[in-house]
């Protein structure tokens, strides 16, 4: 069974694109390459278990295996050596990416206090999207009593749209809450 966005995407949002954008090649619309999570965990410099521990979270959270990111450079005001571990990070495709899009955009999303909805500046200008995640409590695969400490992650959306201008109407199409 496909993922509920994916289907929503071929029979609603195509057809709306293709129309709004003028284009005649159904190939040549929009879409979503990748979505890649990244945690980083300063504290791990002293505590090498909290890189794991992120890294088992960040496995919950996108259903697909995390892997370990480590330090490029040593930075000595830091106390930062090459190959530390620092972080960890997961890239999702095809079926499991639209089935975690749907999970943050219906489930996640609205969990956040006071939210507001999500920033229109945060695209890099070639149309892939960057949002900030302040508590990965929100999702409900993780049970907040085995939790130490909240975590950040950033989810970046890395698109085919080219422009900030498609990639958001491809965003707000799939659900994305635009506010601020």
């Amino acid at each position: 069974m496909a993922a509920r966005l994916l289907e929503k995407y071929k029979k609603e949002i195509v057809p709306v694109l293709r129309k709004d954008f003028g284009i005649e090649n159904p190939m040549a619309v929009p879409k979503i390459e990748k979505v890649v999570l990244n945690m980083g965990v300063g504290e791990a410099i002293s505590n090498v278990k909290l890189v794991e521990a992120a890294a088992e979270e960040l496995t919950r959270i996108a259903g697909q295996r995390a892997v370990i990111t480590r330090a490029k450079k040593s930075i000595a005001t830091f106390k930062l050596r090459e190959g530390m571990p620092i972080g960890c990070r997961v890239t999702l495709r095809g079926d499991r990416m639209y089935e975690f899009l749907d999970r943050l955009l219906n489930i996640a999303l609205p969990r956040v206090r006071d939210f507001r909805g999500v920033a229109t500046r945060a695209f890099d200008g070639r149309g892939n999207y960057t949002l900030g995640i302040r508590d990965h409590l929100i999702f409900p695969e993780i049970d907040p009593t085995k939790i130490d400490k909240s975590k950040g992650l950033n989810v970046t959306i890395v698109t085919t749209a080219g422009t900030d201008d498609r990639a958001r109407v491809l965003l707000r199409e799939l659900g994305m809450p635009f506010g601020r």
